[in-house]
Order: C-alpha cells, then sequence, then structure tokens
C-alpha cells in the first residue's frame, strides 16, 4: 500500500491512526462483551476505519455527516464519549435513543450526526434536504453520508443522486463498496463495472477511491469537501474496500472465500499505516503504547459506567409523550374581517399566509413553482417568495420527503405538496419509518406538512380518488387533519406548519371548488384534537369528516324534523374522544360515516372506542357507513355506487328506527 502525506504535518499523521485505532479497540471489546451476552447484536467495520475516521477528520465538526452501522470510527473521531455509546448498545436509559432502538440507529445534535434507520436509503434523500438547508441559508457548509454497495440498488439512492445533482447540492455521496450485501457479492447486485459509473447517468463527478489508504480517503474527501463548501455541488465517492467480518457477528463469513479474506488481511488499513508511520520514524513504540493506554483506560472506565446505570424502568407517560415532541398551541384569533373564499383559496391563502408568517419556510412537490400546482393552490409564489423556497422537485416523492425531513434537522420547516395524495405510496416508507418515529428513536422531530389533495366525487379513478387516511392514523408519531370547510382549511393549515412534528394534511379535491364560506382575513389558528358540532340533536349522533361532512348537512336539510347531534371532527389524529363520548351519551345511537373503504378505516376504532366507553348509553348498535371493498371506480355510475352517500340515509333511518 503506498502513502502519499501530501504535505500533512506529523500530528495529523499521528491523529489519524490514533483515531483508527481506537475504534479498533472498541471493536475488539465489543466482541468479547458480544460473547459473553452483555450487547444483543454487533455490526462489524474492522477493515473499514480508514473511511470513517478519514471522512470525520475531513468534515468541520459542525456539519453533519449521516453514517451507517460499520462507521463507529464517525463517532469516535468527534469525540462522542463512550459510556454513552456503550449505553447505548446495552440499551439503557444513558444512550441517545433510551433504549428504544440499538446500534447506530440513533442521531444527535450535539455532534452533528444522524444516524441510519434498516431501511438504509432514506438517509440519502435526508442528507440532500440538509445540503438544501446549507444552501438556504448560504452557510458554506458541506454535508457527508454513508451508503453500502448493496445500499445503491435501493431506488432511494438514485432519487437521491438525482434531486442532489438537479439541485446542486453540496452533499458527499459516500459508498462504501465491501464486496458483499450480507452474502450477496457485487456480482448478484450490480452489473457496471464500478459504482461510480453512476454518477455519469446523474451528471455529477465521481472518483473512486482506495478505502484502506488512510492518507488517500484523508486527502480526497478534504479536497472535494472544501471544494463544494465554495462551490455547491454534489459528489459521488466510491471506497473500495471489505468487510473482514460478517454482516453482523451471528451471520458469520463462511460465505467468503479463503483467498479472498487472505487477499485483504494483507490490506489492513491499521496494520498497513502503522507499518508505515513506523518506517518513516514517525511513530514511536513510546507513543503508540501511550495510545494504547489512554484508549483502554477510557474504553474500561466508560464500561463501568454504563454497566453500573441501572436497567431501564419503563415509564408509561414518559413512553407516550416521546412519541410526539412538545407543541405548546397558541391560539391566534380570527379577525372580524371576512372574505368568501372557497376551499381552495382558503387553502392558498392560508399557505400563503404561513410563508410570510415563517420567513424561511420552503414549499416542495411537483409543478408547484411557475405552474402553480395542478390545483393552482401555489400559483402566484414563485413571483411572492422565490424559486428557492416554493421548489419544483423530480417525480420521486420519497426523496422529497426524506428531504423534508433533513430540512427538519438542519431546522426549517417545509410543505410537501404531493401532486394527489394517492401518490404518498411512493414515499410511504419516509413518512412511517423515519418522520413518524425519529422523535421517538432520538428526540428529533420532523417539522413536516404533508398536503394529501385526496377524495372521490370527481371521475378520476383508482389513483387519483382515494382517502387513504388510515394508513397514517394507525402510524404513532403522525397527526392527521382533514377539514371540511375553508375557514377551518385555513386555521388549521397554519397550526399545521406550526406544529414541529409532520402532520398529513388531507384536502378534498371534490370540497375544493364546491364549498364557499365566509373566512377571516388574518393569519390565525385552529387547535388539533377538537372536533366542531355543527348541528345539535338527541336522538342520533353522526359522527363524520371531510365530504362526509356535506353528505349530512345536505340529508339534514332534506329532513329537518331530524334531531342529531352532527360532529365534524376536523383532526383523527389527534382525535376529540371526549366530544364523540359526550355526545353518545346524550343521543344513545352513533353513526359513523366514512368515504374511506369500510374494513380498517378510522369508523372502526371510533366505532370500539365508543363500545368501550358508552357501552351502558348505547341504545342501538354503533353502525359504520363506508365505501364499498373496492379500487375507487372511474365511471360515473360505479363511482356513485362505490361511495358511502346513498347507503348513509338508509343507515341512518335503519338507525333511528331501532
Amino acid at each position: 500500500m503506498v502513502y502519499d502525506r501530501k504535505g500533512l504535518d506529523d500530528h495529523t499523521l499521528l491523529a489519524l491512526y490514533k483515531n483508527m485505532l481506537k475504534p479498533r479497540m472498541v471493536e475488539e471489546k465489543m466482541l468479547i462483551l458480544l460473547r459473553q451476552g452483555k450487547i444483543s447484536k454487533w455490526f462489524s467495520g474492522m477493515g473499514q476505519e480508514a473511511i470513517s475516521v478519514g471522512v470525520a477528520m475531513a468534515m468541520e465538526p459542525d456539519e453533519y455527516v449521516l453514517p451507517m452501522h460499520r462507521n463507529l470510527g464517525i463517532f469516535t473521531s468527534r469525540g462522542v464519549p463512550l459510556n454513552r455509546l456503550f449505553s447505548q448498545w446495552q440499551g439503557k436509559a444513558n444512550g441517545f435513543s433510551k433504549g428504544r432502538d440499538r446500534s447506530f440507529h440513533f442521531g444527535t445534535q450535539e455532534y452533528k450526526i444522524v444516524g441510519m434507520i434498516s431501511h438504509l436509503g432514506p438517509q440519502l434523500g435526508v442528507a440532500n434536504g440538509v445540503g438544501l438547508a446549507n444552501l438556504l441559508k448560504n452557510n458554506g457548509q458541506a454535508t457527508a453520508v454513508f451508503t453500502g454497495e448493496g445500499g445503491t440498488s435501493e431506488g432511494d439512492f438514485h432519487e437521491a443522486l438525482n434531486v442532489a445533482s438537479v439541485w446542486d447540492l453540496p452533499v458527499l455521496f459516500l459508498v462504501e463498496n465491501n464486496g458483499y450485501g450480507l452474502s450477496t457479492p457485487t456480482h448478484e447486485q450490480y452489473r457496471c463495472k464500478d459504482i461510480a459509473d453512476r454518477g455519469i447517468g446523474y451528471g455529477m463527478e465521481s472518483v473512486i477511491v482506495d478505502g484502506n489508504n488512510v492518507l488517500e480517503v484523508y486527502s480526497v474527501v478534504s479536497k472535494y469537501a472544501e471544494e463544494i463548501r465554495k462551490n455547491p455541488r454534489p459528489i459521488l465517492i466510491e471506497f473500495k474496500t471489505f468487510r473482514m467480518r460478517g454482516h453482523e457477528e451471528a451471520s458469520g463469513i463462511k460465505y467468503i472465500p479463503r483467498e479472498l479474506m487472505e487477499h485483504w488481511a494483507l490490506r489492513d488499513p491499521l496494520v498497513n499505516y502503522q507499518s508505515y508511520l513506523r518506517e518513516n520514524n514517525i511513530l514511536s513504540e513510546e507513543q503508540e503504547l501511550k495510545m494504547k493506554e489512554e484508549i483502554v483506560h477510557d474504553i474500561n472506565e466508560s464500561l463501568d459506567i454504563a454497566f453500573a446505570e441501572d436497567p431501564i424502568d419503563p415509564t408509561l407517560s414518559i413512553e407516550l409523550n416521546d412519541v410526539y415532541k412538545s407543541f405548546v398551541y397558541e391560539e391566534v384569533s380570527p379577525s372580524e374581517e371576512v372574505k368568501e373564499l372557497r376551499l381552495v383559496d382558503a387553502i392558498s391563502e392560508g399557505l400563503r399566509q404561513s410563508m410570510e408568517v415563517h420567513g424561511d419556510l420552503v414549499i416542495m412537490g411537483q409543478d408547484v413553482a411557475e405552474y402553480g400546482g395542478v390545483f393552482k393552490i401555489t400559483e402566484g409564489f414563485v413571483e411572492q417568495f422565490g424559486k428557492a423556497r416554493v421548489r419544483n422537485t423530480p417525480i420521486c416523492e420519497s426523496s422529497i420527503i426524506e428531504a423534508a425531513m433533513g430540512l427538519s434537522i438542519a431546522g426549517i420547516k417545509s410543505v410537501v405538496e404531493l401532486q394527489f395524495g394517492d401518490f404518498i405510496s411512493s414515499g410511504f416508507n419516509p413518512v412511517v419509518n423515519y418522520l413518524a418515529k425519529s422523535h421517538y428513536r432520538w428526540g428529533q422531530n420532523a417539522d413536516v406538512v404533508m398536503r394529501m389533495p385526496c377524495g372521490a366525487g370527481v371521475g378520476a379513478g383508482p389513483f387519483h380518488s382515494q382517502t387513504n387516511e388510515a394508513w397514517f392514523t394507525k402510524t404513532p408519531g403522525l397527526k392527521v387533519v382533514y377539514p371540511a370547510f375553508p375557514s377551518d382549511a385555513k386555521g388549521l393549515l397554519a397550526t399545521a406548519i406550526e406544529d414541529p412534528n409532520p402532520v398529513m394534511y388531507f384536502e378534498h379535491k371534490a370540497l375544493y371548488r364546491s364549498i364557499r364560506e365566509d373566512v377571516p382575513e388574518n393569519y390565525y389558528t385552529i387547535p388539533f384534537g377538537l372536533a366542531n358540532t355543527l348541528r345539535s340533536g338527541d336522538q342520533l349522533s353522526i359522527i363524520t369528516y371531510g365530504a362526509g361532512v356535506h353528505w349530512v348537512l345536505e340529508l339534514l336539510d332534506k329532513n329537518p324534523d331530524l334531531s342529531v347531534d352532527l360532529i365534524d371532527l376536523r383532526t383523527l389524529q389527534p382525535l376529540d374522544t371526549e366530544a364523540i363520548f359526550e355526545s353518545v351519551r346524550k343521543t344513545g345511537k352513533a353513526l359513523i360515516l366514512q368515504e374511506d373503504t369500510l374494513f380498517g378505516g378510522i369508523a372502526s376504532d371510533i366505532s370500539a372506542l365508543i363500545s368501550e366507553n358508552c357501552f351502558e348509553s348505547l341504545d342501538a348498535p354503533v353502525k359504520r357507513v363506508g365505501s364499498l371493498e373496492t379500487p375507487v371506480p372511474f365511471a360515473v355510475q360505479l363511482e356513485e355506487q362505490f361511495l358511502p352517500k346513498k347507503r348513509f340515509e338508509t343507515a341512518l333511518f335503519e338507525l333511528l328506527d331501532y
């Protein structure tokens, strides 16, 4: 192995060695503890230390790095206390995830490290969001994100590289090509000669680096990091290296040919670099001994602290309260000055006013800039706020939602417009596994609102008509908003943007231009979890939301003798159970109407809640009404049959007569 110091002083050369030595010694200790049953799992980075350490030392301490599970050297080089790492790996409260996640599935704002999730790919898009924040702040910072050669097969990798290239984001995409994705060799993962070749297709520079040569890693990463700080653009760096142990210790290495192991053993980055330093009289035996003594002392002392820590004592309130970032709602009252607006106009006005209130709020989505979005909600926004904050995106929902998460990590709010709510399926993973879980896992909130144009009744067919709120009311960590009126839509959108948690904000397309109302002209908020009782009566409680509210109002207007409570939920998570229970205890009968297909919808949960909490007050079984158990059809006649509007009327009178 040939080393070129390129003018580096001895102090830097020795720091690189010590920073490689530390994770190697920590790992050797962890393998002992694993065999003793004192930790449950270990993903070894032995043989890859040069990459982690070279990158960590090339990046500035206040620049974000997004590592993988073999990048212990990132954490140790940045000075993360070993006792906290040991607590993390033992599932202790002093770890970074309070025992809720393991290994390197965590982040720490203090050290500007954002750990991975098991799905691997999303962190690449998250790095784009951090890079975008750097551009918007004009702070001259770079971001580095890791993946393995196996992760480059995921769609997130390709989406992230494309977005970074289109937006000229200052992100280093670092691929650790270590030969195997668990047991699958590279020739079964991809057919191009080098992963670096893929950079060409995305219009970005790429380079191949000997990942076992710490001086080459450090010099190349330093060079490109310095360049993109001044001239923002993404760079793809492929590190050729090898995994000397199993994917994780339990999987072993029997599938790896012996001669391949022997070849790479001779290229051990620590052993070879040590020889270079010794041969050039840069590292003495005394210096090395002192380094090892310091590291051993740190390891033992930190382990004592971690082992002495009590096991986690589960506290129900703490677990439940940590799912969401605390949000102290501040009411901004509506003005007396009003003007008549359609639902679509109220949403547009609320979004515009939020852009004015939050000076760095970013809107992202397909065609949202000059075109104004397919429903023209952001029409004129580019002229007022500029293209930096109103951003057209490629067609890649997953990567854009991930970028929104990265913006939140860097302290910037964002609104993502899904062209149609149906398309959220292309970005489902980052919503339910990254945004929803991050605060619970390591205290990082996702300050993101996803606008979801939804609903049937407009002849749009199976892929543009779903109302899929039940996908998200099921997921802890998300909030779900579903207004039925223009004034509610405007105030709830303001609150959604104020709220630091991820919010799925549903907008029914059939209501966009059919529902009008006097709407306060000012910027105002409406609290989540507070239903609106639109009609009061004593015969029956009707609980609904969205288009269902208007179906009910239409029926009640035709039947003025009916005496019912009509509850418009407005938000589905949090849910105003108090209003529901109070109404049902008064009327003794409950009908829950949803546009979503019936089975598995939120009506089922509300029905169960009523049965569990109001059983003694019920005079009839709780009735649910929803759409047919089919995809949403296109033809008008089929769509009318699909929707529950007519079946609701029948069910209502049957329940009244029960």
